[in-house]
């Protein structure tokens, strides 16, 4: 995989949570030949990896992010991402189902300031980050 690194380190060095276009655009820049499938595929292959993680949300594109744990505030209306640290909580999910489990993704859905502000006007997904 000719791109995967280059992906990778635009993942991993990115504050945002980009969507697979996004990705594309930045990749372009060092790699201006490359197509967006070729971004897809390579984007596919690195979550097989669980060399990156893709947060999806419904009806939002899906987005990429680092692997370090942490989990997420989503906007229920906007779409928007912001990263949350909270505490671990494997052992506790492993100790009520009783087996390792490898892993979960929290999203928490909350309103936020942005679209508390505009009230009621829109459910899409406007803005890809906070």
């Amino acid at each position: 995989m000719r791109y995967a690194n280059a992906i990778l380190e635009i993942v991993n060095t990115s504050y945002a949570h980009m969507t697979a276009e996004q990705i594309f655009l930045a990749l372009k820049q060092l790699y201006p030949s490359v197509v967006l499938a070729t971004v897809y595929n390579n984007l596919n292959v690195l979550c097989q990896q669980q060399r990156i993680r893709k947060i999806s949300v419904e009806g939002c594109p899906d987005r990429y992010d680092k692997i370090i744990r942490h989990d997420h505030l989503v906007c229920r209306r906007c779409g928007a991402l912001s990263d949350l640290h909270l505490s671990d909580i494997t052992e506790q999910l492993e100790a009520q189902v009783g087996f390792p489990i490898d892993g979960y993704d929290l999203k928490i859905q909350y309103l936020c300031p942005q679209c508390r502000q505009v009230g009621a006007q829109s459910s899409q997904c406007e803005s890809p980050d906070l």
